[in-house]
């Protein structure tokens, strides 16, 4: 398989052939390329439940933030080369192992294969697109019909931010219309009787140390969306190369969660709010193949 790739906004247009890792931003093959395949506690609530979340960490990235936890997976590329084949026996090895929902984590750039690998099993319980927020609504449409639940971040309204961290000056121009068309494919959340979400988009925010602003303005803007939750994160740990970026290299001090938590109440948005104690590097996953 090959195909000129246009997935995500950046739009590079490379040629992404079998076992190439070669050109395009995400430097990636068109294989699918997964690092693990496990149940994972670490989600919000209503993702985790009591069974765990059945999470595919898939490999490369479209963003390739400064600050990134995952950097073995996104930057430095590690994972094994899987057919859509292997996907879909992997959505069924999740499924069997009593896992609440099918979680694919950063797949934007393999949009194709997912496609087959979902026309292939359509797992029984709900299917889960978790993104960095970096899409474009042509891809999302791809997906319309195959996806349950849309897990997106809303990481910037800062353009200059985001171009400074991510490499992204237009971020929130495609993350705004995205979290709107994930939404208008989901419609309002929905959980089961057991507090599991069944259906709908739920939305992350990362708050960044020296950025409180930033994550205002997020929230403001999420405010006007209709039917998003919201999952305010302040989990932030110093990880990575930082150089250059002087503020990063701190944890949030309990002002400046109290400041962004605070605005959160005052807006009443839906959804949940993370302790400023779970930040630290224990609920990163080990990227060792499992399950691949």
């Amino acid at each position: 398989m090959s195909f000129i790739c246009s997935l995500c906004p950046r739009q590079c247009r490379a040629e992404r052939t079998e076992n190439s890792n070669r050109g395009g931003y995400c430097g990636m093959p068109a294989e699918l390329v997964v690092a693990r395949a496990a149940l994972h506690f670490g989600e919000e609530p209503c993702i985790s439940g009591t069974r765990g979340s059945g999470t595919v960490f898939f490999s490369g990235c479209t963003l390739g933030c400064v600050f990134c936890q995952n950097r073995e997976i996104s930057h430095e590329r590690y994972g094994k080369v899987i057919t859509p084949e292997r996907l879909a026996d992997i959505f069924r090895e999740l499924e069997q192992a009593g896992a609440h929902n099918i979680n694919l984590v950063n797949p934007t750039h393999y949009a194709v294969s997912l496609c087959k690998a979902l026309e292939l099993y359509k797992p029984n319980i709900p299917v889960l697109y978790n993104t960095g927020g970096y899409e474009r609504v042509e891809t999302l449409n791809m997906l319309d019909g195959l996806i349950d639940l849309y897990l997106p971040d809303c990481k910037y309204v800062d353009s200059s931010l985001s171009s400074a961290l991510s490499d992204a000056p237009d971020y929130f121009q495609y993350n705004s219309a995205a979290i709107q068309e994930m939404v208008r494919q989901t419609g309002p959340m929905i959980l089961d009787e057991e507090g599991v979400a069944q259906r709908g988009t739920l939305v992350r925010h990362l708050v960044l140390p020296g950025h409180t602003q930033n994550s205002i303005e997020v929230l403001n803007w999420l405010a006007t969306v209709e039917n998003v939750w919201v999952s305010l994160m302040f989990q932030y740990t110093p990880y990575g190369d930082l150089a250059g970026h002087k503020e990063l290299q701190r944890p949030l001090t309990r002002r400046e969660c109290d400041k962004v938590w605070g605005h959160l109440s005052d807006l009443e948005l839906n959804g949940y709010v993370q302790d400023r104690e779970s930040n630290g590097t224990e609920m990163i996953p080990t990227f060792d193949l499992t399950g691949v």
